[in-house]
Order: structure tokens, then C-alpha cells, then sequence
């Protein structure tokens, strides 16, 4: 078939590349335009467009889907399908209905859990312990098309949003390609959603990654979790933002007091609405990450002294 994939980050190369090497034709890539960032706040391109140049492929970047210079080529291409990963734009309906079997969307939940831009980061929050990746059809609610397939995945202790989301990618890959495969075929078949079991999982805010010491300590665990590496989970020392890395649960009973510092040569322990953490990596605001006990060998922090 004659595919024009979408996507705009990291996360979605997998895909772009399962497709690629597969028996279909990926004719174009679309992504989002060039945005600045480092810095310099230099223009660059997303990572979908810098593979897709490598690959010899047309790129469109259009401001909108909507845009009509692109809706005219992508009329031009004529693709037979869509496959889409992480693209960053609302495709209105007219755009839908133009490749002959639509528009198909690989989204890193098992639906209709998680519905949103964020559904890896809310899963983890959450404390689910399973996860997954769901191919569907488009359509203008969000999130809401019939399913293609969808394979499930356990969130394990050590996740984060980053390590997880790269998991999902390369999994998700393979079930993009598989449901391309039969939709080539004639053989596969969307079932719509159910409702029950509906959540939504939008873009997380800097105000949601602030931790609240009182939370139980699995709770503190899993918000760094899921808030790393973006937003970056922060609390506040002495009136300055500290951002926190992934940290340790202590078994046992709390011996501190919410937000409450104890700090030893080799480690920095913190009282939660349940049991102790250790802190591994922290970054205080304007300096770069570093280990916990070195930097609390610098704050020197008094007996009593708390965070948040």
C-alpha cells in the first residue's frame, strides 16, 4: 500500500522505520514544523522530519492538517493509508476521508483507558501496573476510534515515563505494521470502544510534577516516575526548586514527618504520608544534576529541616 505516516517525536521512529522496511510504501512523512529549541533557540526540525530526509522521503509541514496547500498534495499523493505516531495535530474530518482506509493511530494505552497526550506519564501516576499500545481509526473525538489491535505491557518498579514511552515505541512498531499488513489484506476488522473503563489523560503541567510529601510513598514514587523526564517531578528546599530524580522506597514504617530531611554521609532520606524515601539524583535550580548526599553535603540542611 501507499502510506503517508505522521509523526513529530522521538518516540515515533520506531514506527516510521518498521514501515519503511516493510513491503509498503511510505511516500511521505507528515510532522510538525520546524521549532526552536537548545539555547540558541534555533529552528530545527522534529526528529520524524530529520529521519525522513535521511531516508529520501517527501516531507510536508504543514502549520495545520487543515491547511489547504497540504490537504491539496496529500489529495495528490493519494495514499491508501495514514498510520499515524505522536503527530501533535487535530486532523479535522475532510482530511480523514482522504486516504481510502483512513487515518489509523498508534496510541501507547489500552483504550479507553488513557485518552489524551499523555497517557504513558498518567498510567504511571495511577500506579496501574499494566499498560499497552492500541492501533486505531481516527475519527474527530479524541481518542475515541474503533480499535484495530492492541498488545499489553507490565509497568515494572524501575519504570519511568522515558524508559516506558521507549518500551511502547519499539512494541508499538511491530502492531502498527501488523494491522497495516491485514488492512492491506482485506482481513482485520475495528471494534468500537467500550465506555466502561474510560479515563482521559491529558498534557501534564510544571504544577502537576510538584510533589506532595504527605502522599503515601508509593504515590511520591510513582508522580517522579511518571513526571520523568518531562515535566521533571521538583519540589522546594529553603524557597528554591530542587528537581527530583527516581527515588527508593524504604520498607518499613515512617520515622520522619512529611517533606522531613534526614541526611547521613551516603544518603538523603525523606518522610512521606507513609514510609521514608531515599532521594538518588537531584538538580537544584540553575546548576546540573547531581547525587542527593552531595548535595546536601553543600545545603548542610538543619535537624528539622523539610522539603516542599
Amino acid at each position: 500500500m501507499r502510506l503517508v505516516f505522521a509523526g513529530t517525536p522521538e518516540v515515533a521512529l520506531p514506527s516510521l522505520d518498521a514501515l519503511v522496511a516493510s513491503d509498503h510504501e511510505v511516500v511521505a512523512v507528515v510532522t510538525r514544523p520546524d521549532a526552536r529549541a537548545g539555547r540558541g533557540r534555533t529552528l530545527r526540525p522534529s526528529p520524524v522530519a530529520e529521519r525522513a530526509q535521511e531516508l529520501g522521503l517527501e516531507v510536508l509541514r504543514p502549520p495545520k492538517p487543515s491547511d489547504p496547500a497540504f490537504v491539496e498534495r496529500l489529495r495528490e499523493i493519494a495514499p491508501d493509508c495514514a498510520p499515524v505516531v505522536a503527530y501533535g495535530g487535530l486532523v479535522p474530518a475532510d482530511v480523514l476521508s482522504v486516504p481510502r482506509l483512513g487515518w489509523i493511530n498508534l496510541h501507547f494505552s489500552v483504550l479507553p483507558a488513557w485518552r489524551g497526550a499523555a497517557p504513558v506519564q498518567h498510567a504511571l501516576i495511577a500506579g496501574d501496573e499494566v499498560t499497552g499500545a492500541s492501533v486505531f481509526s481516527l475519527v474527530p473525538e479524541l481518542d475515541a476510534g474503533p480499535v484495530y489491535g492492541l498488545l499489553t505491557e507490565r509497568i515494572r518498579p524501575e519504570d519511568t515515563a522515558g524508559t516506558l514511552l521507549a518500551r511502547l515505541a519499539d512494541l508499538g512498531a511491530g502492531l502498527l505494521t501488523d494491522v497495516v499488513d491485514h488492512l492491506a489484506l482485506g482481513d482485520i476488522e475495528a471494534r468500537p470502544q467500550q465506555e466502561e473503563g474510560l479515563t482521559y489523560a491529558p498534557k501534564l503541567t510544571t504544577d502537576d510534577a510538584r510533589v506532595d510529601w504527605t502522599a503515601p510513598a508509593f504515590a511520591v514514587d510513582r508522580r517522579i516516575r511518571g513526571c520523568t523526564p518531562a515535566p521533571g517531578a521538583w519540589t522546594t528546599y529553603d524557597g528554591e526548586r530542587l528537581k527530583l530524580g527516581p527515588l527508593s522506597v524504604v520498607d518499613g514504617p515512617a520515622a520522619l514527618a512529611p517533606g522531613e530531611l534526614a541526611v547521613t554521609k551516603n544518603e538523603v532520606r525523606v518522610g512521606t504520608g507513609t514510609s521514608d524515601v531515599l532521594l538518588d539524583e537531584v538538580q537544584p535550580h540553575g546548576k546540573k544534576a547531581m547525587v542527593a548526599a552531595d548535595w546536601a553535603r553543600g545545603v548542610r540542611p538543619e535537624p528539622g529541616a523539610r522539603l516542599g
